[in-house]
């Protein structure tokens, strides 16, 4: 006999709140907070899910706690992937609080148990000798066809047990979300865009036509074909899938960026004042046929901007961390941090071009004091790190929000003591590159 369905349970039988496929939890430590104990409880159920917690809210532990639940249920190990020097500290973290990880860069390991790795090294591993996956810093599979996100998507297709972590899932990248639904195998990217976005044709002509101008600027021949399709700005939410899409989302993921979200006391998760201070500096050498200093307009006077004032620029950072304290020093191009390096004193420069072990045995030896001021790239050094020991951060302009917020809270996180004082570099000729990361972090 066929059951009828009211019109509301038919409703809610289209929308797409996924399921509970995992377990009850079997191990569930003192040393978590109590609304980090929530956290995991929820994610062990769910056995496919993302925790978005702000930097400092203690994801390591708590996603240490999920993989070491997932190992204790099925007898088999857990891979946990993190960016290249956050493997050493999870291994630290899960000693701290008496969870035995192991370490690996080339695919081997033995018995049931909780194994780290970095992102490059996936492609040496088999995912059939695991039950559950987690990915620490999961922004790093935030582009939609890019090869990391491929490669893990794939990776975890036929894996039971998933877990994401990251602080800077940005509620306005609609991509980054897609990416995480699609890796913890709830709705594909692709599929997402078809249920709750349309395609916006105003967005993507203008889009279109600044992707046209800036190719045609570089004399490029490809600038007549058509992008494709399917990125963020070129699709909005449909008007009457707002809250269903949040509903979707939030069937899949946790987000804080304070216990009081979540319902619970910030009492031990206060920070202390964040100071920003701007430093403008006018150029020595302006740009061939000017008389005076104009704002760079576009990508490629940008650039010509910041390469003509790499030594302007790098002589305030070096009297800026003049000083005898820890300082992390934030560049974005190579010849930066090489005249960085030179001009201050007790400092150690993190290169693209280092070795695994190199960039290790750098963060060891800042961490350690042994050396006083660390100089890197965001894309390098920016994210899982903590550095609560340091309360100076310096950096270049930047139209990254989501580097310049990871650089930040590498020092300015849950455990620092210490006022942070976050020194930004620009010059005159940078203006639109401010203006546009203060709307980015207004927004």
């Amino acid at each position: 006999m066929s059951t009828v369905l009211s019109y509301g349970e038919f409703l809610e039988r289209k929308s797409q709140l996924g399921t509970f496929d995992g377990f009850e939890p079997v191990w569930m430590p003192d040393f978590l907070f109590d609304f980090q104990r929530a956290m995991v409880e929820w994610a062990t159920r769910k056995g496919k899910a993302a925790i978005f917690a702000d930097c400092g809210l203690g994801k390591t532990p708590m996603q240490l706690v999920w993989a070491e639940n997932v190992v204790r249920r099925t007898n088999r190990p857990v891979l946990i992937l993190t960016p290249l020097a956050v493997g050493p500290q999870t291994v630290a973290e899960g000693a701290k609080f008496g969870i035995e990880a192991t370490r690996s860069r080339d695919g081997k390991h033995s018995g049931a148990g909780i194994v780290v790795t970095n992102y490059e090294k996936l492609h040496l591993f088999d995912p059939a000798d695991f039950s559950g996956v987690v990915c620490d810093e999961s922004s790093r599979i935030k582009h939609f066809q890019g090869a990391t996100q491929t490669a893990v998507t794939e990776f975890m297709r036929r894996i039971n047990y998933r877990l994401l972590c990251t602080a800077t899932a940005a509620p306005n990248d609609y991509v980054e979300l897609g990416t995480s639904s699609e890796a913890i195998g709830d709705i594909g990217m692709v599929d997402m865009l078809s249920r709750f976005f349309k395609q916006d044709p105003k967005v993507y002509a203008l889009h279109e036509r600044e992707r046209r101008k800036k190719m045609a600027a570089k004399g490029n021949r490809e600038a007549s074909k058509i992008m494709i399709a399917g990125t963020g700005s070129s699709w909005r939410l449909k008007g009457h899938a707002v809250t269903p899409f949040w509903q979707w989302v939030a069937s899949w993921a946790r987000a804080c960026r304070k216990p009081s979200d979540l319902g619970f006391e910030d009492d031990r998760f206060v920070l202390p004042d964040l100071i920003e201070r701007e430093h403008i500096i006018e150029p020595r050498r302006l740009a061939d046929g000017l008389l005076f200093a104009l704002p760079a307009i576009g990508l490629f006077e940008e650039r010509q901007e910041r390469r003509r004032t790499i030594e302007e620029r790098c002589e305030c950072v070096a009297q800026l961390v003049a000083h005898d304290k820890p300082a992390v020093v934030w560049c974005h191009l190579n010849d930066e941090g090489d005249a960085l390096e030179k001009m201050i004193p007790n400092s150690i420069q993190v290169k693209g071009a280092d070795s695994d072990d190199v960039k290790e045995e750098a963060y060891r030896a800042f961490a350690a004091g042994e050396v006083r001021v660390m100089i890197t790239k965001p894309k390098i050094g920016a994210w899982g790190l903590n550095w609560q020991f340091c309360n100076h951060v310096v950096t270049f302009a930047s139209h990254s929000y989501e580097g310049f917020y990871q650089s930040v809270r590498r020092c300015y996180r849950f455990g620092q003591k210490n006022p942070v004082t976050v020194d930004i570099v620009a010059t005159t000729g940078e203006k639109y590159v401010r203006e546009n990361m203060s709307r980015k972090s207004a927004a």
